[in-house]
């Protein structure tokens, strides 16, 4: 699976942008997949994560509320809706797709494939 994860720019605190990640390959249907960030300096840091059939989804305390996940498996991508944003997700935020049988879906070891990464600045 190849990812290519778009969508990043600058905004100011209280705004919104929504993240993509399109998908190649034929099974990207049976992939949960997740969204991390980096900040500067950080550690990448999970976000959020939906299972393979979009039913189930997970998010990090610190985005509850403010972003949504969702995916379309007929377009293979997978969505990222930042609403309410703040300074502190200034972030590159990578979309991954989750490997199978892995026991979370909150470490970056959970995964095997990995975007390119976009960035996202919010200014206060």
């Amino acid at each position: 699976v190849q990812l290519q994860a778009s969508g990043g720019g600058l905004v100011q605190a209280g705004g919104s942008l929504r993240l993509s990640c399109a998908a190649s390959g034929r099974t990207f249907s049976s992939y949960g997949m997740g969204w991390f960030r980096q900040g500067p300096g950080k550690e990448r840091e999970f976000v959020t994560a939906v299972s393979w059939n979009g039913y189930t989804t997970y998010y990090a305390d610190s985005v509850k509320g403010r972003f949504t996940i969702s995916r379309d498996n007929a377009k293979n991508t997978v969505y990222l809706q930042m609403n309410s944003l703040k300074p502190e997700d200034t972030a590159v935020y990578y979309c991954a797709a989750r490997r199978a049988y892995s026991p979370s879906y909150y470490y970056t070891t959970d995964y095997d494939y990995w975007g390119q990464g976009t960035q996202v600045t919010v200014s206060s």
